[in-house]
């Protein structure tokens, strides 16, 4: 899940420097830095796919303390 924060904040801070120059009207980055605006897409599914494996282990404990 902490993997998944860092990714996410990298694409923010991309996409912020990407749509800066839009603002003030200077010249657009270069295509590479869109491409790095889709990390916050993946570090957003990364994660809540630890989310989701930390609600499973959870259950599971409960499950296997309660029997």
């Amino acid at each position: 899940m902490r993997i998944g924060a860092i990714v996410f904040l990298i694409g923010a801070v991309a996409t912020l420097a990407t749509v800066t120059p839009l603002f003030i009207g200077a010249d657009p980055l270069p295509s590479v830095f869109y491409w790095v605006c889709m990390l916050m897409g993946v570090g957003f599914v990364v994660a809540a796919a630890g989310v989701l494996r930390s609600v499973a282990a959870q259950r599971r404990q409960a499950r296997s303390s309660a029997a």
